[in-house]
């Protein structure tokens, strides 16, 4: 884990309840900068890396919007934070933002509000679907990565409990990082980490500022007897070949990860575990900065020989591969999962 240290904190008006004067007390010599709206930062005279690394931002957010998901989760709850200290080159949160520090939104209680008033709405007992046959799921963490956040506010420890005292809800979050400290809360299976995993030398320069791969999948069976649901989050699926030209080499680490998995975890482990997998979206103006900032992960990211077009429905132009080739990889990777790691379920691939 990172030590997040900020040199500055800049923060709203209205995020200054007892939660935000808790964590601007936590940092006692920061120098602080009052904002008038935590999406509107003023030039910091820092680089992409640095904005991750010094400077914190506390808000308060305002609409408290529960989206369908069907994947991940049933439900995408109302961000508790948004930004990381990592600079994953593929992240799709810093594609809305010229500048990504981590904020923190301190108005947590009118968040579990809302999804609790939410989840009562819906139908009870809960129809199984893939995301869980019991409880209505809700992903806690898709702006911002959880296990960085806990250790910057006691609140994500109350939404822990919230979810796993609630009667139909639970929570789920994808992580890049191991945080020792979750260790010692117990959630009683009423949340779902999602370790996210990729062939260990493509993370290194993908992942920018994470654990590496080998300390997230040894850190799964912990997890899973620290009273999580644990499962694995093959995202994104980076197509590529080796230095020699090998079409083949993508296919042939992912083997190599799946027997890493298959030699490291136990057997009531292997039970539980489960997996979801996405092909990699890129993005034009992502592909730009990156330029900048980590020319080499564009190697990877940017084929236009592989790839096609798409406009977002943010009014973005992404690209994905091709659709007739990902037909094609996602098959392979199937069949990959099959002969390597069969006690895996795949809950969906696209």
């Amino acid at each position: 884990m990172p030590d997040f240290n900020p040199s500055i904190i800049l923060y709203t008006a209205d995020a200054l309840n007892e939660r935000g004067e808790a964590i601007l007390a936590h940092f006692p010599n920061v120098e602080t900068l009052e904002l008038k709206q935590h999406n509107r930062l003023p030039e910091l005279g820092m680089n992409h890396f640095k904005i991750k690394s010094d400077v914190l931002v506390l808000g308060k957010l305002k609409t408290q919007d529960i989206k369908w998901s069907g994947r991940s989760a049933d439900y995408i709850a109302p961000s508790l934070a948004n930004g990381c200290f990592g600079g994953c080159a593929y992240c799709y949160v810093d594609r809305h933002k010229n500048a990504n520090p981590i904020t923190l939104f301190t108005n947590i209680d009118e968040n579990l509000a809302s999804v609790d008033q939410h989840v009562h709405s819906l139908a009870w007992p809960k129809p199984i679907n893939q995301t869980d046959p019991t409880f209505w799921t809700y992903d806690i963490g898709c702006n911002s990565d959880i296990s960085i956040d806990y250790d910057l506010t006691d609140g994500i420890q109350e939404v822990f409990s919230f979810y796993r005292d609630h009667p139909r809800a639970k929570a789920t979050f994808a992580t890049k990082f191991v945080n020792p400290a979750l260790l010692n809360f117990d959630p009683k299976r009423k949340i779902r980490i999602r370790f996210s995993l990729m062939p260990s030398h493509v993370s290194k320069l993908v992942d920018v500022r994470t654990d590496s791969i080998e300390k997230r999948i040894a850190a799964i069976n912990d997890f899973y007897d620290a009273g999580y649901e644990v499962h694995v989050n093959f995202s994104p699926v980076i197509v590529y070949s080796g230095p020699d030209g090998d079409r083949k080499a993508w296919r042939n680490d992912y083997r190599e990860l799946f027997r890493q998995l298959n030699a490291t975890l136990r057997p009531q482990v292997r039970e539980q575990l489960k997996c979801e997998v996405i092909f990699l979206t890129h993005n034009q103006w992502q592909h730009q900065a990156n330029l900048a900032i980590n020319p080499k992960a564009e190697e990877l990211l940017w084929v236009p020989e592989l790839q096609e077009s798409k406009v977002s429905q943010f009014g973005g132009w992404n690209i994905r591969y091709n659709h007739q080739l990902k037909r094609k990889m996602i098959e392979i990777f199937e069949q990959l999962v099959r002969e390597e790691i069969p006690w895996c379920e795949i809950r969906y691939i696209f």
